[in-house]
């Protein structure tokens, strides 16, 4: 018996040539110019929302305790440390967001605002505004005469 051997040479079926490669390269180097900073957008925009809702909850949640347990609640806040703290709670915004509050200032204590729920479901008011490093932002607002809480979003660009 004898082997048949193909007529063309596989030699040249083993190796890619440079052009291939180059070819390659820039595909893979256009792809990561666009999927990184959109990734990295993306990461922000969940950090960002993550932010307002956490923010939101701690002000459902101390209204909720104050109609609760029959005595007011404070949430307070520092713009210094981007930190929303209530009762044992202490939330950490993410580094390069802006935390910018609003409050009465009788109830305001050094360096922190306080954001005061009462029994009966008033609060002191205030406004609550986290804006993100591009200059995206919400401001939440709590209602003084009934404690609600409402948000809207600006652009500051």
């Amino acid at each position: 018996m004898t082997a048949l051997q193909p007529s063309f040479s596989r030699r040249g079926q083993l190796a890619f040539t440079l052009v291939e490669m180059m070819v390659a390269l820039a595909i893979v180097g256009l792809l990561m110019a666009v999927a990184v900073p959109g990734s990295i957008r993306m990461y922000e925009s969940m950090q960002y929302r993550q932010a307002v809702r956490d923010v939101l909850t701690t002000l459902a949640d101390a209204r909720h305790r104050a109609v609760d347990q029959g005595r007011a609640q404070d949430v307070a806040f520092d713009p210094g440390r981007r930190q929303v703290s209530f009762a044992d709670d202490i939330q950490q915004l993410p580094e390069g967001f802006q935390l910018t509050v609003t409050t009465a200032e009788e109830v305001n204590r050094e360096n922190l605002g306080v954001i005061r729920f009462y029994p009966e479901g008033s609060s002191t008011g205030g406004d609550v505004d986290i804006a993100t490093p591009t200059g995206r932002g919400v401001r939440i607002s709590v209602d003084w005469l009934m404690g609600g809480v409402s948000q809207s979003s600006y652009d500051a660009n």
